[in-house]
């Protein structure tokens, strides 16, 4: 594949620990580790799109430079395949054993969504990383930390990687967008952040989708594609319904659907992050979220998504009897 045509996230992904996007704190400790050509098995823990396997792969590069071969200096597999027994004691364990080059000091296996294992291929992986650390460090990348076993969280360093707040990921697309041509208006690049929620990956994967529509991006534009509905729409169903205006709400919901062709759990999740902004008391609150809990739960089960998302807004203007 050409370079042009390459995926966003691959074309402009960091290849250096300086150029990663915020994680200051923890970048900071990993150079030190390169500087030192020494390091324990590490843990890399936090929300996708902040930055782990990019960090991971970083390290690797600055460690071994022209040095890095595949199967050689580092291995990176993906857990989520390679997640049962056989493969770590067989892939893995070959690769832990074997020594390494005699120009450099220790292998790097990089293990990608490490909680996705099974708990005895953890267990088999736990006696591999014991057996072989003189020859191979693991660095193992999760979103939830707890779901590593014990055993092989003390056995690691556990660095925790945060959301990337808005301005660090705004920057990013902006960066992005000037070498690729591409034109977001303050309220697309607004809307790119919003649905981005801290995954920086998600924004620009986001960017790329929305820059073969239009080179000129704006707000419209990044919901459409997201597949999100701007909030101020949903915010106009809400108020309608808790203003007992039940044909309204109806229309409304049923003029969204039409035209952003959206699913019922959908539209439920939008409207579950906008209820907390909404000027109404604290117990109606606490009835519409128990009230959503109720019918995401139901369209889960295979209820029909017009009809429970009708009875939803039927049970939001029953509410104000109730407040």
């Amino acid at each position: 594949m050409s370079v042009e045509n390459r995926p966003f996230v691959e074309k402009y992904r960091p290849r250096h620990l300086d150029d990663i996007v915020n994680q200051e704190g923890i970048i900071k400790r990993l150079k030190q580790f390169i500087k030192d050509k020494s390091m324990p098995h590490l843990i890399f823990a936090g929300p996708a799109g902040t930055g782990k396997t990019t960090s991971a792969l970083a390290m690797v590069r600055e460690l071994y430079g022209r040095k890095m071969a595949v199967n050689r200096t580092y291995l990176e597999l993906n857990a989520s395949d390679a997640r049962g027994i056989d493969v770590i004691r067989t892939y893995i364990k070959d690769f832990a054993k074997a020594r390494p080059p005699i120009d450099i000091p220790f292998k790097i296996l990089i293990l990608d969504e490490a909680d996705n294992m099974t708990a005895p291929a953890q267990q088999a992986l736990r006696r591999t990383m014991e057996k072989y650390t003189r020859n191979c460090r693991m660095i193992l990348i999760c979103n939830y930390s707890n779901k590593i076993i014990p055993p092989i969280q003390s056995r690691c360093v556990v660095f925790r990687f945060s959301s990337l707040n808005n301005e660090d990921i705004k920057k990013r697309i902006k960066y992005i967008a000037q070498i690729e041509s591409i034109s977001p208006t303050n309220g697309g690049l607004n809307a790119l952040v919003e649905v981005a929620r801290g995954d920086c990956r998600r924004a620009i994967n986001y960017l790329q989708s929305c820059g073969t529509i239009s080179k000129k991006i704006d707000e419209e534009l990044v919901f459409r594609v997201a597949g999100e509905v701007p909030p101020e729409k949903i915010k106009e169903i809400l108020d309608a319904a808790l203003k007992s205006q039940l044909q309204l709400s109806i229309k409304l919901l049923n003029d969204l659907i039409n035209d952003y062709g959206l699913s019922g759990l959908n539209i439920i999740k939008n409207i579950h992050r906008e209820i907390y902004d909404l000027e109404i008391s604290e117990v109606l609150k606490i009835g519409l979220t128990k009230l959503l809990a109720e019918f995401e739960f139901r369209l889960s089960q295979g209820g029909t998504e017009v009809i429970q998302l009708q009875a939803l807004l039927a049970k939001i203007v029953m509410l104000q009897d109730f407040e």
